[in-house]
């Protein structure tokens, strides 16, 4: 009877000492696989943080190119018109990105009478570029990036630069609303904001810009 037990009991530590080896096959098994799926995950979001978050955020937000979202914005057909004129559509509608301070039809109408008619000669074809490229700043700024760049900088303005070199001084009055100050102090308010296209974004504002 006692050499039953024995016999019985080695039978039993053999089955368990057997199932124990099969669970560490197992486990070993699955780990390569475990290994590869957390590696991969890994690498995809190393790659996700390294893109350019500026460029990522400008071809993600719409299929039409810059001088598409001016065609189809309110109240920028005076720009559109004069983008036109000066043979910048194309420009408009390159890689980028770009960031376009667009006056509104009722900022055109507060220049001098007869202003906005006489650069639209084709004459003044280079004139009227000039003017225009000084509200083009290359890169992507929507509002957000834009009052961080002001609220980060130790005088609370920030200095945009141009296609052409020019510059426009950024601010924050005291109403919390951003202000551009163009060469000649004049000041032009926000109108409408972040009308992006997959090449950049549009702002429209209250003030023809003018350099110095």
């Amino acid at each position: 009877m006692k050499k039953s037990f024995v016999i019985l009991g080695l039978v039993s530590m053999s089955f368990f000492a057997c199932k124990e080896e099969n669970k560490d096959a197992n486990t070993n098994n699955e780990t390569p696989t475990e290994m590869n799926e957390s590696s991969s995950s890994e690498e995809n979001n190393s790659t996700s943080e390294t893109m350019n978050a500026d460029e990522a955020e400008a071809n993600s937000t719409s299929e039409m190119d810059l001088a598409d979202v001016a065609m189809n914005a309110e109240n920028l057909s005076t720009f559109v018109k004069a983008i036109e004129q000066a043979g910048m559509t194309v420009k408009i509608k390159g890689e980028g990105p770009f960031t376009i301070l667009a006056p509104t039809d009722e900022a055109f109408k507060q220049l001098p009478e007869g202003t906005t008619e006489n650069l639209m000669k084709p004459e003044n074809a280079k004139k009227l570029e000039a003017a225009l490229s000084y509200h083009i700043i290359p890169g992507f700024v929507d509002s957000k990036k834009l009052k961080d760049l002001i609220n980060e900088s130790e005088n609370k303005s920030y200095e945009l630069t141009t296609a052409n070199d020019g510059k426009i001084t950024a601010s924050i009055n005291k109403n919390d609303k951003v202000v551009f100050t163009d060469g000649k102090g004049n000041k032009a308010m926000l109108a409408n904001v972040d009308q992006k296209g997959k090449n950049g974004v549009i702002h429209s504002i209250t003030t023809v810009l003018m350099r110095k």
